[in-house]
């Protein structure tokens, strides 16, 4: 009787945590790990916080769990071996065993876990290694039986399959009527059969000379907000305020920020940073939009180059943001992965961004295929979706393991596998 009654109590149990750990998961996905409360979690699961907190001690730990358990659902028989039909990742994309809203949690978690004062970047920095390695024996058994195209490197193409597939789910969250995830990594796993640079016969690349390439459109438009004038030592102030704000919003995430921190830290008042900004999420949009300036006047002051010059160049870019702007590589990671809950201040801004991004890049390999730089087999427009989300999810990758990834250097090889010269 004894252990019928023990039996059940622990059926309880396992229940509440199950129940515990679902709201949790939706709660998470909804509005970010970082603006959910304990208590919300518990109200969703139906029961008390006390309750919940006989399993679970605080958010950090529940968080851990919850990752814990999508990890399972999303790479179970995720290592499989190529078959004799192919290679195996299309399948995996297209039929995760997750719930949609653990998968939109998991995409934004990868990002945001990316900075080292995240609880969970040991484990997510341990979990995007296994993956990687896991991928690569994959494609190292397709090399041999002949599923991956000759002359791919596997390591490379593991590292940069695990990146991009990380990068699309990101991005599915702002322009879903554009990324279909599933979509893009079956169309890229028929392009890993192919030997690198492949062109068709008759698709040879001419000698002429490609047209300049048309401008990149602006990342930041003319309603956004100038510098206000002033004295110098106002517009000092208010350039200290942005940068020891993109600092903290690196390190701690924008929801764990408040403007007393930031205060603070430069050494003013709050009412001080409210002279400048009138609520936190105006100063998020000016340290975001400082960014994209940075990043808008090197585009202004690059030379007049063809489309796929200017497309291989960007790994040159790409170099000179891991030396002078590492931080802000780490703030856009962590920002533009928090802010996929639609309430987040900064969503429609990074929907905005993703928009932008994908017009310029499909019209550039557009403009690519049309003077022949581009193999007539690809696809402007999944190549440009294809670029976004490789170039972020190396960004993750780096962030997690700089010892091991060669954001640049993984750029170059895909564009010159992409555009071949």
């Amino acid at each position: 009787m004894t252990s019928v009654i023990d039996g059940s109590r622990f059926a309880r149990a396992a229940a509440t945590r199950q129940a515990i750990v679902e709201a949790a998961t939706a709660l998470f996905a909804e509005q970010g790990f970082r603006a959910v409360s304990l208590r919300e979690i518990a109200a969703r699961a139906g029961i008390s916080h006390p309750a919940l907190l006989k399993h679970f001690s605080g958010r950090e730990e529940l968080l851990a769990e919850v990752a814990r358990r999508i990890d399972d659902g999303l790479c179970h028989g995720a290592t499989g071996a190529a078959t004799d039909d192919g290679l195996p990742f299309a399948a995996q994309a297209s039929a995760p065993s997750a719930a949609p809203d653990a998968v939109r949690f998991f995409a934004a978690l990868t990002g945001e876990a990316s900075a080292t004062s995240h609880p969970l970047h040991a484990v997510m920095r341990e979990r995007v290694v296994r993956v990687r390695a896991e991928r690569r024996a994959v494609l190292e058994r397709a090399s041999a039986s002949g599923a991956l195209g000759e002359g791919r490197d596997p390591a490379d193409e593991a590292t940069r399959l695990t990146a991009a597939w990380a990068g699309l789910h990101l991005v599915e969250q702002y322009v879903p009527e554009r990324v279909d995830s599933a979509s893009r990594i079956a169309a890229h796993e028929r392009l890993l059969a192919d030997p690198p640079g492949r062109r068709d016969p008759g698709d040879e690349r001419g000698d002429g000379a490609s047209p300049p390439a048309r401008p990149l459109p602006p990342l930041v438009t003319e309603d956004a907000s100038p510098v206000a004038p002033g004295y110098r030592a106002g517009r000092q102030r208010r350039a200290k305020i942005v940068a020891d704000a993109t600092a903290l919003f690196a390190r701690e995430g924008y929801g764990d920020t408040s403007l007393l921190d930031i205060a603070q830290r430069v050494g003013v008042s709050k009412s001080a940073i409210y002279h400048h900004f009138p609520a936190k999420d105006a100063l998020l949009h000016e340290v975001l939009r400082e960014r994209d300036r940075r990043i808008d006047g090197a585009v202004e002051t690059a030379p007049a180059l063809s489309a796929a010059d200017t497309l291989r160049g960007l790994a040159d870019g790409a170099a000179r943001n891991e030396t002078e702007q590492p931080g802000l590589i780490e703030l856009y990671a962590v920002i533009s992965s928090e802010a996929t809950p639609l309430g987040h201040a900064a969503h429609g801004y990074f929907e905005q961004r993703f928009t932008r991004a994908l017009d310029g890049f499909t019209r550039m390999f557009q403009d690519a295929a049309a003077a022949g730089d581009l193999p007539a087999h690809r696809d402007p427009e999944h190549e440009a979706c294809w670029l976004l989300a490789l170039w972020d999810g190396l960004q993750y990758e780096w962030l997690y393991d700089p010892e091991s990834v060669d954001v640049p250097g993984q750029l170059r090889a895909h564009l010159a596998d992409v555009l071949p010269a």
